[in-house]
């Protein structure tokens, strides 16, 4: 497809993406927008000037977030998407004609783009689950037994999601040495990224009306790329026997552009094997893994100063999860908890199947065990004040253009001191 907006040949975002994002110019007020190229189309300049009053109440375009559109159908998501294909499709003159109606994104300062309603944190990665159970339990039988029954998963802290390109800030809190008596309080030592993809919801439904797998589809607006900070001693300590607390709380990175499943479409395939047979409601009738390629980047501070670029620690693939968005879907709304406008959903660390697509530096050093070196000779085992971590998404297959998610940077800050 061609647009009359210019798209560079490597670019994330041609015209058969068109992801939505919230931005702004300086101090000036939030406006909904859709990449395409190095530019962004302004949903709020458009929708003003008329552009999108048959497809949508123009107060929904006006909005400063997308909270009132992820309210509303998937039917009315995809017109709005292709009323702007069309606009930036054809010659352009009715865009052209409305002020302001296109932007540079570095001229823009991008923003969370909906209001986290609600955040879960699957752990769908058979790859990634059982490497955690040969770190955590040698010589033991790695999976528990629920892992292959259900899509294992649990509530994080919604307020903690961020936006790409903040801080993050080393958390403080209890840990206990293996060969400590007792556990002690102070800076995490074992700061660690976690390599996910995240659906938003929308199109809210009632408690207990629990989301048929076939319906999945109806409320899943689009993806964003995740990275879930874990501090793994403070998550060591405190799990057992409730789950994850503050070791996963204090952090949640996402991407600032939100690609539709619409886009996505082309790039569905076939789901891995799965073996037990799930039970009937968890059973797909199609396909529902998507071919997105992702990789991970560390950049150290010494690095930054020597000119040295960051490094990719890891490269992996979303379609190698053993449980997709659908299943998740119809497991959460199962006991007929509601949907929300908003809600995040993670997919949990995607590992392959080599050591260099492990999503995580738990698995990349195996527990500190085998450290990296990075570029500039430094090792890691876990994360260091000043380390940036860049993930990237695209996605891809053979005679299709490529479509990207842009990228999510977190830059790691030293801890509060205890005294503050």
């Amino acid at each position: 497809m061609q647009s009359w907006v210019a798209v560079p040949p490597d670019s994330d975002f041609p015209l058969e993406n068109l992801p939505f994002g919230v931005f702004s110019h300086g101090d000036s007020e939030d406006h909904i927008g859709l990449a395409i190229g190095d530019s962004i189309f302004d949903l709020h300049e458009a929708a003003k000037a008329g552009l999108f009053d048959k497809q949508i109440d123009r107060d929904v375009l006006l909005a400063p977030n997308l909270d009132t559109l992820l309210a509303l159908s998937r039917s009315t998501w995809s017109d709005v998407r292709s009323r702007a294909a069309a606009l930036l499709s054809s010659a352009g003159d009715e865009v052209q004609n409305v002020p302001g109606a296109i932007s540079k994104q570095r001229a823009v300062t991008m923003k969370l783009p909906f209001t986290v309603t609600d955040y879960v944190d699957f752990y769908s990665s058979l790859e990634h689950a059982t490497n955690m159970g040969k770190i955590l339990r040698p010589g033991n039988e790695p999976l528990l037994p629920n892992w292959r029954y259900l899509p294992i998963g649990y509530h994080g802290r919604a307020s903690s999601v961020v936006i790409d390109g903040t801080p993050v800030v080393r958390p403080n809190g209890q840990a206990k040495p293996p060969d400590a008596a007792v556990p002690t309080f102070g800076r995490s030592n074992a700061l660690d990224i976690e390599l996910e993809m995240g659906f938003i919801t929308g199109n809210p439904t009632q408690l207990g009306a629990p989301v048929s797998i076939d319906r999945a589809r109806e409320h899943i607006f689009g993806l964003v790329i995740v990275n879930d900070w874990s501090a793994r001693d403070i998550q060591a300590w405190e799990y057992q026997p409730l789950g994850p607390f503050l070791g996963k709380s204090f952090a949640t990175s996402i991407s600032p552009w939100v690609v539709m499943l619409d886009a996505l479409e082309p790039y569905r395939c076939e789901n891995p094997p799965q073996k037990p047979t799930p039970f009937p409601y968890l059973q797909q009738r199609e396909g529902f893994s998507y071919d997105i390629e992702l990789e991970v980047l560390l950049q150290s501070e010494r690095m930054r100063e020597e000119g040295l670029a960051p490094a990719v620690i890891a490269s992996s693939n979303f379609k190698a999860m053993y449980w997709t968005m659908a299943q998740q879907l119809a497991h959460l709304t199962s006991n007929g908890a509601r949907l929300l406008a908003g809600g995040l959903y993670a997919s949990g660390t995607i590992s392959g199947d080599t050591p260099s697509s492990y999503g995580s530096l738990m698995e990349l050093t195996w527990r500190g065990a085998r450290p990296l070196t990075l570029p500039s000779g430094e090792e890691r085992r876990f994360l260091e004040d000043g380390d940036t971590v860049t993930m990237r998404a695209a996605a891809h297959r053979v005679g299709l253009p490529r479509l990207g998610f842009g990228e999510v940077r977190g830059t790691i800050l030293p801890a509060p001191s205890q005294q503050d």
